[in-house]
């Protein structure tokens, strides 16, 4: 069986995925065409139903969780893990009503959370991430909300942090951060899925266990080719939640589709089932 499959350039998806993609395991009859594109682009591809299976921000799982449901394995979640919003030295204090904001994705998770913290900014701009940094350094936008490598590069490019959205989030709801996860079409076979699912826990395991070790596939596709920077970006994101979601992994995204319909007021109910059942496997140990 071939599937599509799209993953972003982060190191933290191919650090999870470099395994299956790369013949390290063993996938039987299955083969997997690999795209690389930030998330945002895979979450609107999500939404036109492109990919058999994809890292999505759970930002969007609302909106396409008819006709994907997520696996188990190979997320993103966590505490400390959240967007930061930045802005030059001096900014003043960040008005939501007035001031531009450069937002990685309408449908990122990013978005969420920070719809979560000033429900009042109007002035948004959309842009690919690895934009975001120059948006605000080159004045088109007055601040930005940041996320994967960004996390540990702003401060070296002049910007300072305003808020740690990831903070706001666990104060405000006491979960986990729930920022992305994959998802498989639900017409698949189920029992396909959830050897997929199997397989992406097993590739999760395999990095796990060379870990620090960054691997050619990470290096060739990273944003930001400083390799400590490569390894705090998977050191930050891949954790036992990325292993098995558990049962904090889903009440923490139960709880991100409860403040997707506080900021989306009249958006259609989601359905319970978004996440795979009777996947192999433990439970996850903790966060």
């Amino acid at each position: 069986m071939r599937l599509t499959l799209g993953i972003s350039p982060c190191p933290n998806d191919t650090f999870i995925f470099d395994a299956l993609v790369n013949g390290l395991l063993d996938t039987g009859a299955l083969r997997l065409e690999v795209v690389h594109e930030d998330v945002q682009t895979l979450n609107e591809w999500a939404l036109e139903g492109r990919l058999d299976v994809s890292k999505i921000s759970y930002g969007v799982l609302p909106r396409v969780a008819e006709d994907y449901v997520v696996l188990r394995s190979g997320g993103a979640l966590g505490r400390g893990v959240g967007p930061l919003l930045v802005a030059r030295p001096g900014a003043g204090a960040f008005d939501p009503e007035t001031m531009r904001v450069a937002i990685p994705g309408r449908d990122t998770t990013a978005h969420l959370l920070f719809s979560l913290a000033y429900p009042a900014a109007t002035h948004k701009q959309f842009a690919v991430f690895s934009g975001i940094e120059d948006a605000v350094l080159s004045g088109s936008a007055d601040a930005g909300v940041i996320i994967h490598e960004s996390r540990f590069t702003y401060a070296a490019k002049g910007l300072v942090k305003l808020l740690d959205l990831g903070e706001h989030w666990e104060r405000t709801t006491g979960a986990p951060i729930p920022l992305g996860g994959i998802v498989a079409r639900r017409s698949l076979d189920r029992a396909a899925t959830r050897e997929l699912d199997r397989l992406v826990r097993a590739s999760v395991e395999h990095a796990l266990a060379r870990r620090p070790h960054v691997s050619e596939y990470v290096r060739r596709h990273a944003q930001e080719l400083d390799e400590a920077v490569m390894r705090q970006h998977i050191d930050l994101y891949v954790n036992d939640f990325s292993v098995d979601v558990g049962e904090p992994g889903r009440k923490a995204v139960e709880t991100l589709l409860g403040v997707y319909r506080r900021v989306n007021p009249g958006s259609p109910p989601v359905r319970g089932d978004v996440f795979l059942e009777g996947a192999a496997g433990r439970e996850h140990r903790g966060g």
